[in-house]
């Protein structure tokens, strides 16, 4: 029987670059399944995040709205669980609606470093006011923001809400690499496998020294969060197919999200040694803004937080390629996984499925690696595959008309034949799709707000970028770093020419249309009620 609106299923990837997949060009990593989905789809090469950091973007392709509209600016920000969001839309129009992995939707539990503490108290004091904390509480009741705190799911089985914003079901890996938390947990006890025992960079092997975010995890294939991904995907492939009703199945792999650490059958498929260095590796910084410059001269040490972005060395680089590589092939066994239960299912014809990343990662590029302060292309664009019922399955529609996560929400409810609702502000990618227009938006914008900061930018942070067909400029709100590429001439993002006489003109259109952008952006909430 035909459902009367088609399935969905929808993959993401966690710090995926674009250009690490076979796909979309690369050489060196095997990616043969999520080669296999892109065949038949509509692949766009000019996608860019709304905001280049979890939480913030992950919110934002679930409003369809960017995160100086949702709330959530930066990681630690829980998205109103109350707030509009597509996947509540798809679930209030009759479809089942399930998330299997990562959702980082509310904090995991992980505190701020000593230094950026103090960073926050010394720089903007009332952000951590405990009193705005307990007005909340009282407000929405204690624990309405703890259902992703790790701790939590540590002590027992959490049993999820019948509503998660929009998820009717989860089943929930909270956090990265081997030894993340929540449902995963309790699965791989349930296999034999304790991950307190086994999962970390203590229990690893094969370390790189000096960073610990490289290294053979202990925890066994048959144990590892994307097998647990993709074979809890499979099953509810299966279940939701055998109902009436159509379906909406969220899978977000943690990986290859560092730290980089695959199982020992996927450690050892690409040697360090064979892995190309990126163009730029060794570039010229010294147009670059301070922060930068600053860590290209502390190259090879790490920040303390290990998520922040530094300058890696050749050994470093090549080590950590060579095991993301192995992690992505990993999860690409597991993408393939999942495509085949679909099949299987007799719904491949019936649903759209779309595969996309909530963010990039340096990878070396311009010698850094990993994210945060920085707007490199390297970061800030993503892969995107959408196929469709009624494509066929032997070619790929390249795209290169710029579009942002924050598309995502309202095209998946156009697909869907669902009632948008107010506050969107992303564009639907249908005319893209259907082919009645190449282009639907002249420039894209991206946000980024940190309370903290590292060396040689000042915090609290505030980044607004704009991405047009010429270029890209970045302005640092607070700081005098401005950087402007001229993408006619300079793909890459090698040269920053900001101020320079040649690229006056250049710069004074970026300018504007980031003036424009940040404009269009503004909330247009809560809607009058009367004239006056």
């Amino acid at each position: 029987m035909t459902k009367p609106r088609p399935n969905i299923l929808f993959i993401i990837a966690d710090q995926l670059r674009a250009d690490h997949l076979g796909f979309n060009g690369n050489t060196e990593v095997r990616t043969p399944n999520l080669d296999r989905l892109a065949a038949g789809s509509a692949v766009f090469d000019r996608a860019f995040v709304a905001n280049p950091t979890c939480m913030p973007n992950r919110a934002s392709l679930l409003t369809g709205r960017w995160p100086s509209v949702h709330g959530t600016r930066c990681n630690g920000i829980p998205l109103d669980p109350e707030t509009s969001t597509f996947v509540r839309s798809l679930a209030r129009a009759g479809y089942r609606t399930a998330a299997v992995g990562k959702l980082h939707h509310q904090n995991m539990g992980w505190d701020f470093e000593p230094e950026q503490s103090e960073q926050i108290h010394d720089t903007d004091p009332l952000l951590l006011d405990a009193a705005v904390e307990r007005a909340v509480t009282r407000e929405r009741g204690a624990g309405w923001d703890q259902w992703e705190n790790r701790e939590r799911h540590e002590a027992g089985y959490v049993q999820m809400p019948e509503d998660y914003y929009g998820y009717q079901e989860v089943d929930l890996v909270i956090g990265h690499g081997d030894a993340p938390g929540g449902h995963w947990v309790h699965w791989a006890r349930g296999r034999g496998v304790d991950p307190r025992t086994l999962g970390g960079h203590a229990a690893g092997r094969d370390a790189l020294p000096g960073w610990d975010q490289v290294y053979t995890t202990s925890i066994p294939l048959q144990a590892h969060p994307s097998t647990y991904v993709g074979e809890r995907a499979a099953e509810r492939i299966k279940e939701a197919a055998a109902g009436e009703d159509p379906f909406f199945l969220f899978v977000s792999f943690p990986d290859p999200h560092h730290p980089f650490a695959p199982p020992e059958e996927y450690s050892a498929l690409y040697e360090p040694g064979s892995v190309a260095l990126p163009n730029g590796f060794e570039q010229d910084h010294s147009a670059s803004p301070e922060h930068i410059r600053t860590m290209v001269r502390d190259r090879g040490t790490p920040h303390t937080d290990a998520t922040m972005t530094f300058a890696v060395n050749e050994e470093q680089y090549r080590r950590a390629a060579a095991a993301q590589y192995g992690l992505i092939e990993l999860m690409d066994q597991q993408v393939g996984r999942i495509l085949d239960a679909l099949e299987d299912s007799g719904q491949e014809q019936d649903t759209i499925i779309v595969f996309t990343s909530d963010h990039g990662d340096m990878f070396g590029d311009h010698g850094l690696m990993l994210k945060h302060f920085v707007h490199y292309e390297s970061v800030t664009r993503v892969p995107l595959a959408i196929r469709f019922p009624g494509r066929g399955a032997d070619a790929v529609q390249r795209s290169n008309a710029l579009v942002s996560t924050a598309d995502l929400a309202p095209t998946l409810l156009d697909l869907a034949q669902v009632r948008r609702f107010h506050g969107i502000q992303g564009l639907s990618l249908r005319p893209l799709l259907d082919g009645s227009a190449d282009t639907i938006r002249e420039a894209v914008l991206i946000e980024e707000d940190q309370p903290f900061s590292i060396d040689g930018l000042p915090a609290p942070v505030r980044m607004r970028t704009v991405v047009t067909r010429e270029g890209r400029l970045t302005r640092y709100f607070g700081a005098p770093g401005v950087e402007v590429y001229d993408h006619r001439s300079d793909t890459e993002e090698l040269h920053n020419v900001a101020g320079d006489p040649g690229a006056a003109e250049l710069q004074r259109s970026l300018e504007l249309a980031l003036l424009q952008e940040m404009a269009m952006v503004c909330d247009n909430a809560p809607t009058p009620t009367a004239a006056a």
